[in-house]
Protein backbone atom coordinates (compact mmCIF):
# COMPACT_ATOMS: atom_id res chain seq x y z
CA UNK A 1 0.00 0.00 0.00
CA UNK A 2 1.22 3.32 -1.17
CA UNK A 3 1.37 6.48 1.31
CA UNK A 4 -1.36 7.97 -0.65
CA UNK A 5 -3.60 5.12 -0.61
CA UNK A 6 -3.39 4.66 2.69
CA UNK A 7 -3.98 8.52 3.80
CA UNK A 8 -7.06 8.05 1.79
CA UNK A 9 -7.80 5.12 3.42
CA UNK A 10 -7.77 6.76 6.92
CA UNK A 11 -9.57 9.88 5.53
CA UNK A 12 -12.60 7.54 4.30
CA UNK A 13 -12.26 6.10 7.54
CA UNK A 14 -12.45 9.02 9.25
CA UNK A 15 -15.96 9.88 7.48
CA UNK A 16 -15.67 13.71 7.85
CA UNK A 17 -18.44 14.55 5.20
CA UNK A 18 -20.85 12.25 6.59
CA UNK A 19 -20.13 13.35 10.72
CA UNK A 20 -21.02 17.06 9.68
CA UNK A 21 -24.53 16.95 10.46
CA UNK A 22 -23.46 14.40 13.67
CA UNK A 23 -20.89 16.89 14.92
CA UNK A 24 -22.99 19.82 14.35
CA UNK A 25 -26.23 18.17 16.50
CA UNK A 26 -23.37 17.46 19.53
CA UNK A 27 -22.35 20.85 19.40
CA UNK A 28 -26.27 22.22 19.18
CA UNK A 29 -25.97 22.57 23.12
CA UNK A 30 -22.48 24.92 23.38
CA UNK A 31 -22.23 28.25 22.95
CA UNK A 32 -21.11 29.37 19.31
CA UNK A 33 -17.61 31.47 20.36
CA UNK A 34 -16.63 28.47 22.10
CA UNK A 35 -17.65 25.81 19.58
CA UNK A 36 -14.36 26.26 17.03
CA UNK A 37 -12.13 25.99 20.45
CA UNK A 38 -14.20 22.43 21.46
CA UNK A 39 -13.62 21.32 17.91
CA UNK A 40 -9.79 21.80 17.78
CA UNK A 41 -9.45 19.98 21.16
CA UNK A 42 -11.49 16.73 20.09
CA UNK A 43 -9.35 16.75 16.84
CA UNK A 44 -6.23 16.67 18.58
CA UNK A 45 -7.37 14.53 21.29
CA UNK A 46 -8.24 11.68 18.23
CA UNK A 47 -4.71 12.85 16.97
CA UNK A 48 -2.79 12.32 19.54
CA UNK A 49 -5.03 8.65 20.43
CA UNK A 50 -4.24 7.46 16.53
CA UNK A 51 -0.41 8.49 16.90
CA UNK A 52 -0.28 5.73 19.88
CA UNK A 53 -1.50 3.42 18.18
CA UNK A 54 0.48 4.52 15.40
CA UNK A 55 3.75 4.23 17.22
CA UNK A 56 2.96 1.59 19.76
CA UNK A 57 1.16 -0.98 17.28
CA UNK A 58 3.74 -3.38 16.93
CA UNK A 59 4.01 -3.45 21.32
CA UNK A 60 0.11 -3.41 21.43
CA UNK A 61 -0.22 -6.79 19.12
CA UNK A 62 2.67 -8.41 20.93
CA UNK A 63 1.49 -7.58 24.61
CA UNK A 64 -2.17 -8.35 23.25
CA UNK A 65 -0.38 -11.93 21.41
CA UNK A 66 -2.42 -10.93 17.85
CA UNK A 67 -1.27 -11.71 14.70
CA UNK A 68 -1.93 -9.68 12.16
CA UNK A 69 -4.53 -11.54 10.00
CA UNK A 70 -6.45 -11.80 13.35
CA UNK A 71 -5.66 -7.76 13.07
CA UNK A 72 -7.32 -7.54 9.56
CA UNK A 73 -9.85 -9.99 9.95
CA UNK A 74 -11.37 -7.78 13.17
CA UNK A 75 -10.03 -4.69 11.04
CA UNK A 76 -12.72 -5.85 8.15
CA UNK A 77 -15.54 -6.67 10.23
CA UNK A 78 -15.62 -3.25 11.97
CA UNK A 79 -14.93 -1.15 8.86
CA UNK A 80 -17.76 -3.52 7.27
CA UNK A 81 -20.47 -2.55 9.89
CA UNK A 82 -19.49 1.14 10.24
CA UNK A 83 -20.14 0.87 6.65
CA UNK A 84 -22.98 -0.60 6.73
CA UNK A 85 -24.19 1.85 9.27
CA UNK A 86 -22.81 4.70 6.64
CA UNK A 87 -25.29 3.87 4.17
CA UNK A 88 -28.35 2.56 6.10
CA UNK A 89 -28.34 4.73 9.61
CA UNK A 90 -29.92 3.79 12.38
CA UNK A 91 -34.06 5.00 12.25
CA UNK A 92 -33.17 7.18 15.68
CA UNK A 93 -30.84 9.17 13.79
CA UNK A 94 -28.57 8.53 16.48
CA UNK A 95 -25.90 7.22 13.66
CA UNK A 96 -22.67 5.54 14.40
CA UNK A 97 -21.93 7.34 17.32
CA UNK A 98 -25.80 7.17 19.24
CA UNK A 99 -27.72 9.50 21.03
CA UNK A 100 -25.98 12.87 21.69
CA UNK A 101 -25.83 13.90 25.52
CA UNK A 102 -26.17 17.30 27.18
CA UNK A 103 -23.13 19.94 27.91
CA UNK A 104 -20.34 19.77 26.13
CA UNK A 105 -18.54 16.95 24.53
CA UNK A 106 -15.01 15.46 25.75
CA UNK A 107 -13.16 12.54 23.95
CA UNK A 108 -16.52 10.84 23.41
CA UNK A 109 -18.36 10.71 21.32
CA UNK A 110 -16.63 13.35 19.31
CA UNK A 111 -12.50 12.67 19.33
CA UNK A 112 -13.35 8.55 20.09
CA UNK A 113 -15.31 7.03 17.96
CA UNK A 114 -15.87 10.32 15.94
CA UNK A 115 -12.28 10.42 14.48
CA UNK A 116 -10.63 8.02 16.05
CA UNK A 117 -12.86 5.60 15.72
CA UNK A 118 -12.21 1.64 16.29
CA UNK A 119 -11.45 1.20 12.45
CA UNK A 120 -9.48 3.74 12.33
CA UNK A 121 -7.23 2.35 15.23
CA UNK A 122 -7.08 -1.31 13.21
CA UNK A 123 -6.18 0.07 10.32
CA UNK A 124 -2.81 1.70 12.18
CA UNK A 125 -2.39 -1.60 13.81
CA UNK A 126 -2.64 -3.51 10.28
CA UNK A 127 -0.27 -0.82 8.30
CA UNK A 128 2.74 -0.93 11.02
CA UNK A 129 2.48 -4.86 11.50
CA UNK A 130 2.48 -6.00 7.75
CA UNK A 131 4.89 -3.41 7.12
CA UNK A 132 6.92 -1.86 10.04
CA UNK A 133 9.67 0.07 8.36
CA UNK A 134 7.47 2.49 6.68
CA UNK A 135 6.36 4.05 10.37
CA UNK A 136 7.17 7.30 8.44
CA UNK A 137 5.02 7.07 5.80
CA UNK A 138 1.84 6.02 7.69
CA UNK A 139 2.33 9.14 10.10
CA UNK A 140 2.57 11.30 6.81
CA UNK A 141 -0.53 9.60 5.42
CA UNK A 142 -2.29 9.92 8.91
CA UNK A 143 -1.30 13.29 9.14
CA UNK A 144 -2.44 14.17 5.55
CA UNK A 145 -5.77 12.43 6.11
CA UNK A 146 -6.00 13.92 9.75
CA UNK A 147 -5.93 17.60 8.45
CA UNK A 148 -7.95 17.56 5.65
CA UNK A 149 -10.68 15.73 7.78
CA UNK A 150 -9.65 18.97 10.45
CA UNK A 151 -10.67 21.61 7.60
CA UNK A 152 -13.77 19.79 6.75
CA UNK A 153 -15.26 20.03 10.39
CA UNK A 154 -13.36 23.35 10.95
CA UNK A 155 -15.36 24.33 8.00
CA UNK A 156 -18.55 22.17 8.84
CA UNK A 157 -21.12 25.36 9.54
CA UNK A 158 -20.46 26.81 5.86
CA UNK A 159 -20.51 23.36 4.31
CA UNK A 160 -24.00 22.37 5.89
CA UNK A 161 -25.30 25.42 4.43
CA UNK A 162 -24.11 24.97 1.46
CA UNK A 163 -24.16 21.01 0.40
CA UNK A 164 -27.45 20.59 2.44
CA UNK A 165 -28.35 17.49 4.19
CA UNK A 166 -29.38 15.65 0.79
CA UNK A 167 -26.11 15.94 -0.31
CA UNK A 168 -23.81 15.27 2.39
CA UNK A 169 -26.09 12.37 3.72
CA UNK A 170 -25.27 11.03 -0.61
CA UNK A 171 -21.35 10.96 0.14
CA UNK A 172 -21.59 9.26 3.24
CA UNK A 173 -23.56 6.97 1.88
CA UNK A 174 -21.03 6.77 -1.56
CA UNK A 175 -18.12 6.54 1.48
CA UNK A 176 -19.82 3.93 3.26
CA UNK A 177 -20.22 1.91 0.05
CA UNK A 178 -16.41 2.81 -0.72
CA UNK A 179 -15.80 1.45 3.66
CA UNK A 180 -17.33 -1.42 2.62
CA UNK A 181 -15.73 -2.77 -0.46
CA UNK A 182 -12.21 -1.88 1.91
CA UNK A 183 -13.88 -3.94 4.50
CA UNK A 184 -13.95 -7.29 2.35
CA UNK A 185 -10.30 -6.58 0.57
CA UNK A 186 -9.38 -6.58 4.42
CA UNK A 187 -11.35 -9.22 5.41
CA UNK A 188 -10.29 -11.15 2.28
CA UNK A 189 -6.70 -10.53 2.55
CA UNK A 190 -6.37 -11.51 6.38
CA UNK A 191 -8.04 -14.90 5.54
CA UNK A 192 -5.92 -15.69 2.60
CA UNK A 193 -3.24 -15.20 5.12
CA UNK A 194 -4.01 -17.18 7.82
CA UNK A 195 -4.72 -20.20 4.61
CA UNK A 196 -1.11 -18.69 3.03
CA UNK A 197 -3.56 -18.33 -0.21
CA UNK A 198 -3.27 -15.45 -2.69
CA UNK A 199 -5.84 -13.07 -3.62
Amino acid sequence: MTTLSAAILLFLIMDPLGNIPIFLSLLKGVSPKRRRAVMVRELLIALAVLLVFLMGGQLILKLLQLRQESISIAGGIVLFLIGIRMVFPPADGGGIFGGSGEGEPFIVPMAIPGVAGPSAMAALLLLTNTQPGRTADWATALLGAWFATAVILLSSTYLFRWLGESVLTALERVMGMLLIALSVQMFLGGIASYLHLTV
